[in-house]
């Protein structure tokens, strides 16, 4: 798969078949299109691409509100190959890029892709104020010379598929429902650093993540799979405010089932099966420990299943 920041930077012979959009998360939703778009350009024998953006049009458009988007970067760019997408081309999303009518967005990027198709989602807009809606697209098209495909919304549990939808689940703590949506587990990765020893002092020893740039689930006890170079465990994984020691800074720490491996300095990522309880203020620390080991005991229960 090719990745470039530019479209001059990418080789494509013949024509294309585009596809446009942030992709956070690459849900089911985001599946549905690509998988589309790939099959156009296999009956056509054109490349396929996606078109998307980095940072997120949020951080940039609205800055004053924090947004945590669904993956990394390098995560989504390993769900799209894994997909077969022939090409990503990830624009630096700036106000100069927000601010491209529909017709100057086309001009700027599209047709040095060779675009001979575009597949939008449902609700897709394009260029300064949203005005690119799919009708606008498809006449911008009978002057340049490609056709608009325009898909329709993906439903699941009775609602659609969304970006929006899966980020409600997930701040909720609701992994099992946000499973369904992505069709994985939802996963979050970081750097292993020190902690204050409160776990080693209680007889489950942690690896404790540093902090997430992407959007973290709700404060609770989730059974989840760790896994990174050179290993892989089951784990349980607390998220949230320590607060049987007094209100703490907001943290990610893991409980290795089965294993005691050093893992400072080292990447791991966390890939949540599903939230146990919320996080609970204890009388003491010896409560506590009780619970921790309750919890082991129901997160094993849980990965046998599996």
């Amino acid at each position: 798969m090719q990745i470039a920041h530019t479209p001059k930077d990418l080789n494509i012979p013949g024509s294309s078949v585009v596809t446009i959009g942030n992709f956070d998360g690459v849900h089911k939703g985001h599946q549905s299109l690509i998988v589309r778009t790939l099959a156009i350009a296999k009956q056509e024998q054109m490349t396929s691409v996606v078109l998307t953006f980095w940072p997120h049009p949020r951080r940039i458009v609205h800055p004053e509100k924090t947004h945590f988007p669904l993956t990394t970067r390098q995560k989504r760019r390993e769900l799209l190959g894994l997909l077969g997408v022939d090409c990503v081309l990830e624009l630096d999303f700036t106000r100069e890029v927000a601010g491209q009518s529909p017709e100057e967005f086309v001009r700027s990027y599209l047709l040095d892709l060779k675009m001979s198709y575009l597949v939008t989602g449902y609700d897709f807009c394009l260029g300064r104020g949203r005005s690119g809606h799919t009708e606008e697209l498809r006449k911008i098209g009978q002057n340049y010379g490609f056709r608009v495909e325009q898909m329709p919304p993906l439903t699941q549990m009775g609602d659609i598929v969304s970006s929006t939808r899966l980020r409600a689940l997930i701040a909720a703590g609701d992994l099992a429902s946000a499973r369904q949506l992505l069709g994985r587990l939802y996963e979050i990765e970081g750097e292993v650093i020190h902690g204050f020893g409160r776990g080693s002092d209680l007889g489950f020893p942690t690896a404790n993540l540093a902090s997430s740039d992407i959007l973290l689930p709700a404060e609770g006890v989730y059974a989840a799979y760790a896994r990174g170079e050179g290993f892989q465990a089951h784990a349980l994984v607390n998220i949230g405010h320590n607060p049987t020691f007094g209100d703490q800074p907001l943290s990610v720490e893991a409980f290795l089932l089965d294993t005691g491996c050093n893992l400072y300095g080292k990447t791991m990522s966390l890939a949540f099966l599903t939230r146990l309880r919320g996080e609970i203020r204890f009388a003491s620390p010896r409560e506590l420990a009780a619970q921790i080991e309750q919890d082991v005991r129901t997160a094993r229960s849980l990965f046998a299943q599996q």
